[in-house]
């Protein structure tokens, strides 16, 4: 099963039939969101779906029941990124208000983040880190600078400085110890998480706006304006270059917008802004 939001404001969840032709089939679309649904998350354990909207709300969806169980209402404009804590008890989002906040399951805001510290445009990536020890959360924003926050307490650890533009998205490696940036200026910085320091940068050569590790190799996939790359990040070559075949589709202008690995890590899913979900197959001999 995969589950995808959209700016249809309807979200979707889809069993894998692995067909060649069609690879999943909708089984059920869940609807309340009154604006863009931007971002959706899965519980660890498949039962539940968090989603943001631009109608300045997350929800909470019961899965098997096919219902929105809770409603998260307090951020002021667009919701634009949430996630879930590794034991799904704790939900964080990030939105257009500039604020971040720290929300229990049962829809209570228990911590927001804003001003002093905070950031001072769009927040636009928020993101746990699988950290047990060091439990932490992970910001980008529109003001250029990512941040890490301690979550016991929300107070700010590090300030991560480097970007040459706005930062869109945020990912943080299977066992925490390292973050990826990426945005408008193409370039993706890797930082020690724990340390807060800038241990290096990848080019991607176009406006990123997606990023993740994979769960089983040492690989870090962008979803760029002109292509998917994914990184070998041992050897920091480029192991896959994917691009769309637009002469068999329509020649449009699209890109990916939303990426994620299977569990086992041979399957990429890729969302693009002509509402198709295009499956990849990777490191398959």
């Amino acid at each position: 099963m995969i589950v995808t939001s959209s700016r249809d404001k309807s979200i979707i969840v889809w069993d894998l039939t692995k067909d060649d032709k069609n690879y999943g089939v909708a089984r059920r679309r869940l609807t309340g969101h009154s604006h863009f649904v931007q971002d959706v998350v899965l519980s660890s354990d498949g039962q539940f779906a968090l989603s943001g909207s631009w109608d300045g709300e997350l929800r909470l969806w019961d899965l098997a029941a096919g219902v929105s169980a809770r409603r998260f209402v307090g951020h002021t404009k667009d919701v634009l990124s949430v996630a879930f804590s590794i034991d799904n008890r704790q939900i964080v989002s990030a939105s257009r208000d500039k604020s971040i906040k720290l929300w229990n399951t049962l829809g209570e805001c228990k911590y927001t983040i804003q001003d002093g510290d905070g950031h001072s445009d769009w927040v636009s990536c928020v993101r746990f880190s699988p950290n047990t020890l060091q439990p932490t959360i992970v910001s980008a924003s529109w003001d250029r600078t990512v941040k890490v926050w301690n979550l016991t307490n929300c107070k700010l650890r590090n300030t991560l400085p480097g970007h040459g533009g706005y930062v869109n998205t945020v990912a943080v490696s299977p066992d925490g110890s390292l973050c990826a940036s990426g945005g408008k200026d193409g370039v993706i910085l890797l930082w020690d998480l724990a340390e807060g320091k800038r241990l290096y940068n990848l080019d991607a050569g176009a406006v990123i706006h997606a990023l993740c590790f994979s769960p089983n190799r040492y690989w870090l996939c962008a979803a760029t304006e002109n292509s998917i790359k994914i990184w070998d990040l041992e050897s920091k070559s480029i192991v896959e270059d994917l691009k769309v075949d637009l002469k068999a589709e329509a020649s449009q202008n699209i890109h990916c917008t939303s990426l994620n690995w299977s569990a086992d890590g041979s399957t990429l899913f890729s969302g693009y802004t002509d509402g198709v979900i295009r499956v990849w197959g990777i490191g398959r001999s």
